[in-house]
């Protein structure tokens, strides 16, 4: 088999079908996933662990699949000629090799496009602050991120950085100047190349994923020293997100992040992709937007409390899931049983249409 023309044609059939994700496994279809739904391309021949890893051969540098075979997994990206990217993960699974493509579009959309709310427009004009977009995995957070990321470079002079494994969306500067930063090529990192930002004249932060206490203690002092952080978590909502963060932490340490975090959190967005019933995916969402009151339920261990002040903060910004979810079913756009399946209090919803 000719591998790089079957990936080729693959890959352009991921992209006639507006798929998001294609996967490979040994002696099995090609599979897509298109709005949600994973979809087997029975006219595909069924690939071998052998024509597995010729693929992966195409997908990787030769240094980089020696690694892999004695770490047995890694995360790359690929470009496929000016068109599209991909951010890939390789693994093994009884003992032969699968991977998985998630597709990353070449244009960055904006918040109407994404529709998604306007009002994350204020933090991309936050001069500093700790921002999270948060959510299960494949529900666009990298997509939301980049999209404000592209809104900060259009509208404001900033030195902008990026630090991502690996890295996803590509930015052209505009206003701004961006540069990106990929783990186990252009920094060590995620809390190295965090640490080093002190000394890069830099405005503007965005690290891929949070990872571990050096990570979120360096994106959080960084937040309090004069930058914009913007990072994605793979949590459900505000509250589990800001529990998470410091269950991260050592017990001794965890009140004294409870005071960084109340102080330089600016606010945190959570997001979940539902089916449309027109085609396609609509995003729910959920946002909390740090005030007084909110910082001091995060200094007092009261953070059960804050879904009860984002129901109630509508005035102030803030968006309930249940609400956009409902507002979703409202206009038409969802159906109320994939909107219910959503929900993290479906009793509430039940409600609420």
């Amino acid at each position: 088999m000719e591998y790089k023309s079957e990936l080729d044609s693959l890959i352009e059939t991921v992209i006639t079908e507006g798929a998001s994700d294609l996967h490979f496994t040994a002696n099995s279809n090609p599979i897509i996933r298109v709005s949600g739904a994973l979809i087997p391309l029975l006219k595909r021949p069924k690939y071998s662990a052998k024509d597995i890893e010729g693929f992966l051969g195409e997908l990787i540098r030769e240094d980089k699949k020696a690694n892999f075979f004695e770490t047995q997994e890694i995360d790359f990206s690929y470009q496929y000629k000016d068109k599209v990217r991909f951010r890939g993960n390789a693994f093994f699974q009884q003992g032969f090799v699968s991977i998985a493509l998630r597709l990353i579009p070449h244009d960055i959309k904006t918040f109407t496009e994404l529709n998604l709310p306007p009002i994350l427009e204020t933090f991309c004009q936050m001069e500093q602050g700790f921002f999270l977009v948060v959510g299960p995995v494949g529900q666009g957070k990298s997509t939301t991120l980049a999209s404000m990321v592209e809104r900060i470079n259009q509208t404001r002079t900033e030195h902008i950085v990026t630090i991502e494994d690996p890295i996803e969306y590509t930015f052209e500067s505009k206003n701004s100047v961006i540069n990106q930063r990929e783990v186990r090529i252009d920094t060590k990192s995620f809390h190295v190349a965090l640490r080093s930002a002190f000394r890069e004249d830099i405005d503007v932060i965005m690290v891929g994923e949070m990872r571990g206490p050096e990570t979120m203690s360096a994106a959080v002092t960084a937040a309090e020293t004069g930058h914009l952080v913007l990072s994605t978590l793979h949590t459900n909502n505000a509250a589990q997100t800001i529990d998470r963060i410091i269950d991260t932490f050592p017990a001794a340490q965890q009140d004294q992040i409870r005071l960084q975090l109340g102080s330089s959190l600016a606010g945190i967005f959570s997001q979940r992709l539902v089916p449309r019933i027109s085609g396609g995916l609509i995003p729910a969402y959920e946002l909390l937007i740090n005030n007084e009151a909110v910082a001091n339920l995060i200094r007092e261990k009261r953070t059960h409390e804050i879904n009860a002040v984002i129901e109630t903060g509508t005035e102030s910004g803030m968006i309930d899931m249940n609400r956009s979810l409902a507002e979703l079913v409202r206009k038409g756009e969802v159906t109320p049983e994939n909107a219910l399946a959503r929900s993290l209090n479906p009793k509430t919803f039940a409600r609420l249409i």
